[in-house]
Parts: structure tokens; sequence; C-alpha cells
């Protein structure tokens, strides 16, 4: 009888020791139950590009003790990658994952806060996001535009792949006429070597890849192009990714849910952001090299190197394409001019600091 009395009274401790537990991460929440619709651009089953969003998610219900809820929705679920834009700002959803890149028809200089062709590698490039004036030009180009978003940095990307393509490509000739799925700015570069290009979601390609429709595409990283299938369908893998020396991904989330956020569920959203920048970068340099070996062992993709007069010539059209862009909107212009500064700022650091790469 005593034991029984013992362990009922464990129980009630026990109880009573959760609903403490529980009462204080509420009360550091500010009692407030907070569930966010989050939209992705990216299928959840694509390595780092669509699963981060998901680790993301799992890390803010784990740290609020449940006074976050995340529920993520796929592209599909909100009309395509490109309503969840005009869908987070008008509050359909809460928030969107994804790349300001494919705001570039509504927002010309979005790009710019996605990838940049021959443009910054990950560490200057986050530098300049967060240590020069990157962050509050990214905020006042949605606020200018009439967006009723709160943007903040989520995922960064290594260097992609140039492209896949079903053929050698030796100099600038062997690119006309091409059809090829590109996305950005590069995508621009790419018409100036009198390649056609479309914009196409990764589910979309290696169908188009097989129909005819596209004779070449880009994607993002071998681990990623490797889940889509791109090593069936095509043999030639080129680098370097001049085009997206590093990618960043954003969380866009409702300016009025944003507002109505207690500081300490914001705080670790805010968290939750920078450790999945750490988390993507390190997975995205580290997953790599096993695929490419993959590649050419077992599936007979030559893996191929810009020669310096092939990558002069992209450089050349993109010095083009930024001239032409910088003319026509004036945000534009101030962003890259920025971006431009800092990076000669940062030459004198990087120059001096880091050891020259040298090519084996």
């Amino acid at each position: 009888m005593r034991m029984k009395k013992l362990i009922l009274v464990f129980i009630v401790l026990s109880l009573s020791f959760g609903a403490c537990v529980r009462r204080k991460k509420e009360a550091a929440h500010g009692g407030v139950k907070t569930r966010l619709k989050i939209a992705s651009s990216y299928n959840s089953a694509l390595p780092i590009l669509g699963d981060s969003v998901k680790i993301m998610a799992d890390r803010l219900e784990l740290s609020s003790g449940g006074a976050i809820t995340v529920r993520l929705m796929e592209p599909q679920d909100v009309g395509g990658l490109q309503a969840i834009l005009e869908a987070v700002s008008s509050g359909k959803v809460d928030a969107g994952y994804g790349s300001a890149g494919f705001w570039a028809g509504k927002l010309p200089a979005g790009p710019l806060f996605s990838s940049v062709p021959f443009g910054p590698e990950a560490g200057p490039y986050l530098a300049w996001m967060k240590q020069g004036n990157g962050m509050k030009l990214y905020q006042r180009m949605y606020d200018d535009a009439g967006y009723n978003v709160k943007v903040l940095l989520c995922t960064v990307l290594p260097p992609e792949t140039s492209g896949w393509f079903k053929k050698e490509i030796n100099n600038p000739d062997d690119l006309k006429g091409l059809k090829m799925r590109f996305f950005g700015l590069g995508a621009r570069v790419m018409e100036k070597m009198d390649v056609s290009t479309m914009l196409l979601g990764g589910g979309e390609i290696y169908p188009a890849m097989e129909k005819g429709v596209i004779d070449a595409t880009e994607f993002s990283m071998p681990v990623i192009d490797k889940k889509i299938g791109l090593y069936k369908i095509a043999k030639y893998n080129y680098f370097p990714g001049w085009h997206q020396q590093s990618t960043l991904l954003e969380l866009i989330i409702n300016k009025d849910k944003w507002n109505q956020l207690p500081e300490s569920q914001k705080a670790l959203i805010e968290m939750a952001c920078n450790e999945s920048l750490m988390n993507s970068l390190a997975q995205g340099e580290g997953s790599q090299f096993q695929v490419m070996r993959d590649n050419v062992e077992k599936y007979d993709v030559n893996i191929k190197r810009w020669d310096d007069a092939m990558l002069h010539a992209y450089e050349q059209a993109w010095k083009e394409v930024v001239q032409e862009e910088s003319s026509k909107d004036q945000f534009f212009n101030e962003v890259w001019t920025d971006l431009s500064q800092f990076r000669k700022n940062y030459a004198l650091w990087e120059d001096n600091a880091y050891l020259p790469r040298k090519r084996k």
C-alpha cells in the first residue's frame, strides 16, 4: 500500500512538473501559439533545396516547445511557385520559401539577392547581405514595390554546375540555336549567346529534355541534379557554374503575421534561418564529390570545364546584361553599384588573407 502511495505521489509530481515546464515555455513566448503555413518553391524531396526548409521547420517546433507549429506546402498547393509571393503578401499563406530570382518579372533587382553571374562566393555574398547594405536594400525592394512581406535569409548554396548538355560544347558557335532551361540573370547571358531559354520547375526538366522541348539545362548542384535524373539524359556536365557561384534562398513572411508574433518567436525564426544558412552550406559543400564520381564511374558522364575563352565570352555577355538592366531600372542600378563597391572593398581582405586557389 505504501509503495502504491509513493508511486501515486511520483506521478502527481511528474505531471505537476510537466505542466510547470509547459507553462514556462508558453510564458516565454507570450502565451501565444503560432501556426505557420509555409509554401515552398521546391519539392520537399529535393536535397538541400527542398529539405532545408523542412529541417528548419522541425527545429522551430522543437526549440519553441510547440509554441510554433509549421505546415509545409508544396509548390502546386498554392498554384505554382510564381504564385507564392502574391499569396504571402495577401495573407493567403503565412510564409513562402524560395528565391527572389523567381520574381524578376515583377522585381528586376530580385535576382541580385539570389545569385549573380560571375558574382561573389558564399562568404562575401553573406558578408554583403548581413554586414553591408544587402539586407536593407532587400527589404526595401519589397516595401517599395508594395509587397506586405518581411524577408529573411534562410539558405545558402555553393556553386552550381554550369549545365547539362547532350553534346560537347567547344566554342560559342556550338551554343547557337540551343533551347535551354536557365534561371535568373544567367538566362539573359545565354540569350546573348543565341540560346533560347525558358524557366522550368525541377519536376518539369527531365520530361522536357526527353521530349526534345529543351536541348540542355542547368538546375543546381550534382547531388540535386541527380535527384531529377539529369545524368540519364545528358552526358556532358559543365563547370564552373559562372552563373551561380553561390545562391541565396529566402523566407518571406506576411508582414502583418510577423508584426503580431511575440519577440521571442521572431528571434527563434531568425535563429532557425541562421542555423539553416550554416547547415545548407556545409551540406552543399560536403555532398557533391561522391555524386560527381558516381556520374563518371557508373553513368558515363563527362565532366567538362569551360576553357578561358568560353568563360571570357560568358563574362563579356554578362557585362552587356548588367549595362542594359542598370539603364532600365534605377533600383537595379543602385543595388548593383552597392554590391560592386562592397566587393571592391572586400578584395583588400580577400587578396591578402587567403591562399591563391591553385588548379592541378
